[in-house]
This record gives C-alpha cells, structure tokens and sequence, in this order.
C-alpha cells in the first residue's frame, strides 16, 4: 500500500470530500491548499450533460478571461505580406507561410495558439495530423481562422482561453494562478462557466451542469454546489 507524504496527508484532510463548496470558499481554499514551490495554476473541472460523440453534443469554444491568465502564451501566425507585418506588429512571436510549415513539419512548434489568414488554410490543412492533436489547429468558429489577425493575436495574449468538452463529457480550464486575487479568480470563473452554459447545445438532454470542482495543480479537488451556478 502506498503511503502519503505528509503534505498528502495535510491537502487530503483541508478538503471535506463529502461537501458541496459555495464558490467563494472554494476558491479561498484552492489558494489556502496552493502550497508548492512554484505559482500553482488554478483550474475548474465540469462534468456536463452530453455525449460528446453525438455532433449536435459538442461543447466548444473560446473565453476571454477578464483578469487574464497569468500565463505567457506563444502565439504564431500563418500569413503572408502585409499580413504577416500586421501580425508582427501585434506581438505575434511565430510568423510564417511555407517556411512556417516545414518548421512544424520539422517537429519545431514554437507556439501555444495558432492563428491563420483564410488563404492561408491550404497550407495549414497539410499540419493537421501534427496541429490537430495538439488543439492548435485554426478554425474559424474559434476565430483563429481570420483576416484581423491583430485583434486575433491581442485576444490570444491577453487571456483567452479555449474550452472542449472531451469524451467523457469534461471540460478542465485553468482560471488563473494562486498569487491571483480572490475576487479575480472568482470573475475568471464566473466568465469561463457562463460562456459554458451559453454553449449548451442543443442536443443536450436533462441536467447541463453535473459537476463542478477547482483544484490547483497540486491540490485536492474540491467540489462546488451547482445551484450557485446561474443556468446549470
């Protein structure tokens, strides 16, 4: 049988397992439980309502975090000519075309979000077996498939996120770090689960929101009463 570390022993006995969290509390304790040596991210699990092999059951899309995510985020760029000045201008740190994609090809990826002009696609759709797995394929209904490549790659660095739901009907988003302030965490969850409940698809049948729980990295779950959630 495996033994607890003492910290193991201390996180597993800060969280009630049993007990349904106000959101507010939860967060408070996530920050409390953020102990580690380094600025522990802070993230929200849902369990939601939909069997994501159905495709009127996809939970998809994007949301800005209000306070940002408190992470650096690489932001390349797939475009040509006046384009790709433009992307330059707005901070993007990968700009390319051809000789973009045969560094992907290459196994170098030198960003965390990827963005492309439309004419750009036919040379981007030859990434998809590299990009696709790794979610940085661009697509236009996340709005990384774009000709405003500035407004793109400005929200790109200034703490928007991208949510799916995976197979077992989870979606996991960071919210921001434990340095972050209490009432910024708590407008950052309220911003990431309010765009999740505006995705319900249509296809969805009986509860929307199962679950809810906000951990850090290294940190206990801890489970939030859904009733607090508007629209769950």
């Amino acid at each position: 049988m495996t033994k607890l570390t003492k910290k193991a022993k201390t996180l597993a006995t800060a969280v009630n397992r049993e007990k349904l969290y106000g959101v507010d509390e939860a967060i408070a304790l996530a920050k409390a439980n953020a102990t580690a040596k380094f600025d522990e991210t802070i993230e929200v699990a849902m369990n939601l309502g939909v069997d994501p092999r159905h495709a009127d059951q996809m939970v998809r899309g994007v949301v800005t975090l209000p306070k940002g995510t408190g992470k650096t985020v690489r932001v390349g760029v797939f475009a040509r000519g006046a384009k790709a000045e433009e992307a330059k201008a707005a901070g993007a740190d990968v700009v390319g075309a051809e000789d973009l994609m045969e560094l992907v090809q290459g196994g170098t990826i030198e960003f965390d979000r990827c963005i492309a002009t439309p004419d750009m696609m036919g040379v981007v759709g030859r990434l998809g077996k590299i990009l696709g797995p790794k979610g940085l394929m661009p697509n236009p209904k996340l709005g990384t498939v774009t000709m405003n490549v500035t407004e793109a790659v400005k929200a790109a660095k200034g703490g928007q996120v991208e949510y799916r739901v995976e197979k077992a009907g989870i979606i996991h988003s960071g919210i921001g770090k434990a340095s972050f302030a209490a009432e910024d965490l708590r407008a950052n969850f309220d911003a990431l689960v309010d765009a999740i409940v505006k995705a319900k698809p249509s296809g969805a049948k009986g509860k929307y929101v199962k679950k809810i729980a906000i951990s850090s990295t290294m940190g206990a779950g801890i489970k939030i009463d859904t009733a607090e959630v508007a629209g769950a």
